[in-house]
């Protein structure tokens, strides 16, 4: 009798954890997220911060390059704010000074490459698909490209502020380096991709 009860109650554990976990992937789009993350190459980061879209990207690799470099844009935004504090209330000295004057510029080129990205994938089009492509993906690397310049002036730096500022452009570095591989992937996919928002 009681091995019956064991034996009942464990068989209504599994069923409760596939349901579960069918519920994770499914019932909340959460596969969706995953899926299109699949071609990044930090995939967690992009789970993280593109789960958001989920239920209105679904399979569509051009709402999911657009999703990317939106939430890309609000990133290197922040990043943007934070530097211009930093140098606002002189909380950097000597050679630093210097290295988070150049970052700001390299940080508002990549602000400006992603617009133009993002102005792009808001009105792509079936007869320069291929030109946008090529236009999106040397934009978007050229904005990796400014993140790393801006890392490069702080190299074996030291201090509090140098190692947030690091961090937090890092970080930026992994997000666009995500939205390059989903654009990347609408690049591969093609024309038919292409969904009306």
């Amino acid at each position: 009798m009681r091995m019956a009860c064991i034996h009942s109650l464990m068989t209504f554990m599994f069923v409760a954890l596939l349901m579960n976990s069918g519920q994770l992937a499914y019932g909340n789009g959460c596969s969706y997220v995953q899926e299109a993350c699949s071609v990044t190459r930090y995939p967690d980061i992009c789970v993280h911060s593109l789960a958001s879209f989920s239920s209105t990207a679904k399979r569509s690799p051009s709402k999911w390059a657009r999703a990317g470099v939106s939430v890309t844009i609000g990133e290197v935004k922040d990043v943007a704010k934070n530097l211009k504090k930093l140098k606002k209330y002189r909380l950097m000295k000597g050679k630093n000074r210097i290295a988070l004057s150049d970052c700001i510029e390299c940080i508002q080129d990549a602000l400006d490459e992603l617009h133009k990205s993002l102005d792009v994938l808001r009105r792509l089009s079936k007869s320069t698909f291929n030109e946008q492509m090529s236009d999106l993906l040397t934009w978007i690397s050229a904005a990796l490209t400014d993140e790393d310049t801006c890392l490069d002036g702080f190299e074996d730096q030291k201090g509090k502020q140098v190692k947030l500022l690091q961090n937090q452009v890092l970080n930026a570095t992994y997000i666009t380096s995500n939205a390059l591989a989903l654009v990347n992937k609408l690049a591969a996919t093609g024309l038919a991709s292409i969904t009306v928002p």
